[in-house]
């Protein structure tokens, strides 16, 4: 097996725009493309991740289901992203500024939620 590497992420989001915006606008991540389905209606859209590979936000039918910060579910447990130690103050403030509250910080480590709940991790681990 010749794995070469990190492709994509796919998340499902009830609503993908405002999801998208947090990726895209507040994050910076640039959007890729758009994909729809054969009625015309939004299925998919992908932003690019800094280093390489995407994250595809895909419709989803329903409304998230409301997990607790920490919490024994299996599955996807958070979107893991790195980030200047030099840049964190910075971070911070502009997630503060945007409304977005911090879940949980770390050494290494500030945690927050996309608009549906995602756990997303903005580190610097393992830089002091």
């Amino acid at each position: 097996m010749n794995v070469q590497g990190f492709h994509h992420v796919a998340i499902q989001a009830e609503d993908i725009e405002r999801v998208t915006a947090f990726y895209r606008d507040l994050l910076g991540f640039p959007e890729l493309t758009r994909h729809l389905r054969s009625d015309g209606s939004l299925r998919s859209i992908w932003v690019g991740v800094p280093g390489g590979g995407f994250l595809a936000i895909e419709a989803a039918g329903m409304a998230p289901e409301p997990l607790p910060f920490r919490h024994e579910r299996p599955g996807l447990l958070m979107l893991a992203f790195r980030i200047a130690r030099t840049e964190r103050d910075a971070v911070v403030s502009e997630l503060t500024q945007a409304g977005v509250p911090l879940e949980h910080e770390t050494r290494w480590t500030v945690y927050v939620r996309d608009p549906e709940g995602n756990r997303v991790a903005l580190s610097h681990h393992p830089e002091d």
